[in-house]
C-alpha cells in the first residue's frame, strides 16, 4: 500500500517488530515510551491518545493506520483499560476519518473470546462470551467501534500469545513463576494453547495492510496453528533459560476462587497486581485452540516459525 504508514504503539512488542518489517516503506510511529521513541531511526509522532494530536507534516502523508497501542494486562482497574483501550481506539479512529486513510488495521486479542472452559479450533464468528477480564471487554468494546468505521477499510487481526526476543510478558512472567515455585498443575496436565512468534504476527499485519476489498470488515485469527501442552512449553522455555521446572498438583476450582479473593483485594487497596491471577491460572488448565484458516484464505497468511524455530530466536540456538 502507497502512502505513509501510521504506527501506534510503535514502542512496544509488536510495533517495534513491526517497524523492522516496514523498514522499506514511509512509516510514522507513535508510543508511549519517549526514549525509545527518540531513538527509532523513522519520523515519530509524539501524541499521547487522551489528547489532540499534534500536527506534523508526515501526519498528511499517513493513508494506512495500524492501531497496536493497548492496555495488555491479565488484572487492573476497569477505568484504565477504558481508558486505553476504548477511548484511545476511538481517539485514533477520529484522526483517521480526519486523514481519509485507506485501510485500518487494529490489532486486538483472542481474550475476547476466553471462557474458563476447553475451547478448540475457535473461529471468527463464535459469539462473544462474557468478559473474563476488564481487558478482554475493552478489546471487545474496541472491536465493536472499529467494525463501525466501515469507511476506513477495517481489519481486525486477533493474535495470540505473542512471544520472542524482546518479549516482556508471556515467556518472562512463565519462567519467573517458574522460579519463584512449582507452577501448577491442573487437570491432569491437559491444557494446552497455540502461540504466536512476533515475527509471524508483524507479517500478518502487513498482509492485513496489502489485502484487497475482501478483508475489509473482517476479523482474523492469528496463531502458529501449533497447539502444544502447557507442561511442554514450559518444559522447553525453561531448559533454554537455564530454570528448573517444577510441577505441584493442584485442585482447579479453589485455586481460581483464591486468585479471584487476591484480585479483589488488590483493587480495594490499591496495590499492584497479585502474583497469582484468575487468568493466569486459566491457562494452565485448558484446551485452546484457534481456527486460522480465514486468514490463510482471505490474506494469504500463514505461520512460518515453529515452535522451536521461534525458541531459537528468542534464547539463541542450544547449546
Amino acid at each position: 500500500m502507497a502512502g505513509r504508514i501510521l504506527i501506534t504503539g510503535a514502542t512496544g512488542f509488536l510495533g517495534g517488530t513491526l517497524l523492522r518489517l516496514l523498514e522499506d516503506r514511509q512509516v510514522l510511529a507513535q508510543g508511549r515510551d519517549p526514549a525509545r521513541l527518540a531513538a527509532l531511526n523513522v519520523p515519530t509522532l509524539r501524541w499521547d491518545l487522551t489528547q489532540a494530536p499534534p500536527h506534523t507534516p508526515e501526519l498528511a502523508e499517513v493513508t494506512a493506520v495500524v492501531h497496536c497501542a493497548a492496555l495488555s494486562a491479565p488484572f487492573g482497574r476497569l477505568a484504565d483499560f477504558q481508558a486505553a483501550n476504548v477511548q484511545g481506539t476511538a481517539a485514533v479512529l477520529a484522526l483517521a476519518r480526519r486523514l481519509n486513510v485507506r485501510r485500518f488495521v487494529h490489532i486486538s486479542s483472542p481474550s475476547v473470546l476466553f471462557a474458563p472452559r476447553d475451547q478448540l479450533d475457535l473461529t471468527e464468528d463464535t459469539p462473544l462470551p462474557p468478559p473474563f477480564t476488564p481487558y478482554a471487554r475493552t478489546k471487545a468494546e474496541a472491536e465493536a467501534l472499529v467494525l463501525a468505521a466501515a469507511d476506513l477499510s477495517p481489519v481486525i487481526l486477533r493474535p495470540r500469545g505473542l512471544y520472542g526476543r524482546g518479549d516482556t510478558a508471556l515467556l518472562p512472567r512463565l519462567l519467573q513463576a517458574a522460579s519463584r515455585s512449582p507452577l501448577p498443575l491442573f487437570r491432569g496436565g491437559r491444557a494446552s494453547i497455540d502461540l504466536t512468534h512476533v515475527e509471524d504476527a508483524a507479517a500478518a499485519v502487513v498482509a492485513a495492510l496489502d489485502a484487497g476489498p475482501q478483508a475489509a470488515g473482517q476479523v482474523f485469527h492469528v496463531s502458529g496453528g501449533e497447539p502444544l501442552p502447557v507442561t511442554e512449553i514450559a518444559a522447553r522455555a525453561c531448559a533454554r533459560a537455564g530454570i528448573p521446572l517444577r510441577w505441584r498438583k493442584a485442585p482447579l476450582a479453589p485455586a481460581l476462587l483464591a486468585a479471584a479473593a487476591m484480585e479483589r483485594l488488590a483493587l480495594l487497596t490499591g496495590a499492584k497486581e497479585p502474583a497469582v491471577t484468575r487468568h493466569g491460572l486459566a491457562l494452565f488448565a485448558y484446551l485452546q485452540s484457534l481456527d486460522i484458516s480465514k486468514a490463510r484464505r482471505l490474506l494469504g497468511w500463514s505461520p512460518r516459525i515453529s515452535f522451536a524455530e521461534g525458541l531459537d530466536r528468542t534464547f539463541g540456538p542450544p547449546p
